[in-house]
């Protein structure tokens, strides 16, 4: 094993058959880099994580994992929030949703976020997240779809949903019942998946070890131990021993 991606709805409907040298885990929790690190991975990309119910991954544990020189990267969505957090300490982010997070343009976690079918149904996206909804909505004025008082409309309502409850139906339905109709008829056509672009572009990147190098000087003794991040370390070792 050497590299290995954790991933789950931003890759549903993607093909994987060009990456057959890559392993795919689930969503990563809080502890899953490291071991995957300790377990003999040297190329780790995170594209979703786990949150709400259970503790996600730490920034922690990705810095200890690249001071042993695994080359960790990260895209799409948990993956582009910690990539953009831990950039300055050598975790490469990957596409358009990473470059938001990183240069401030977003700042909310949620804008990533969607409600997902269980691994038994390929973690298909039950809901629609807000960098998919809006770079639809953007893409469908640009083809002269829908008007600029529309699009406002539109938006407005994407981004006042939870995203447990944002769905295309639900987005559209301050639309006139015809315009509903076009709106939702034209999204099956033209609708912007980022988050599956943007894991997809990391997935080819992680699949070639040639593509890059690790540059960082990030070393053990850069990284400040805590009680936590020892007692994550130790509850690791007793699992792999």
């Amino acid at each position: 094993m050497s590299a290995v991606v954790f991933a789950g709805p931003s890759i549903h409907g993607s093909r994987l058959d060009h990456v057959p040298d890559i392993e795919v885990r689930p969503p990563a929790a809080c502890g899953d880099l490291l071991r995957a690190a300790r377990e003999g991975a040297t190329r780790i990309g995170l594209i979703d994580g786990v949150f709400e119910g259970q503790a996600s991954v730490w920034h922690k544990e990705i810095l200890l994992a690249l001071t042993q020189g695994v080359r960790i990267l990260g895209a799409a969505s948990m993956g582009a929030l910690r990539a953009a957090e831990c950039h300055d300490f050598g975790m490469e982010g990957v596409g358009r949703i990473f470059e938001a997070y990183k240069s401030g343009l977003r700042t909310a976690d949620s804008d990533v976020a969607v409600l997902h079918a269980p691994a038994e149904l390929g973690y298909l996206p039950l809901t629609i997240a807000l960098v998919d909804a809006q770079a639809t909505i953007t893409g469908l004025s640009s083809r002269g779809i829908i008007h600029a008082k529309e699009v406002g409309i539109l938006s407005s309502q994407a981004v006042q949903l939870h995203f447990k409850e944002r769905t295309w139906q639900r987005i559209c339905c301050c639309l006139s019942t015809a315009r509903q109709a076009a709106v939702l008829d034209a999204i099956q056509h033209f609708a912007v998946r980022q988050k599956r672009m943007d894991a997809e572009e990391l997935l080819a990147r992680i699949a070639d070890p040639m593509a890059a190098t690790i540059t960082h000087g990030f070393t053990r003794q850069d990284l400040s131990h805590t009680v936590f991040l020892d007692a994550l370390e130790d509850r690791l070792s007793s699992r792999v021993n």
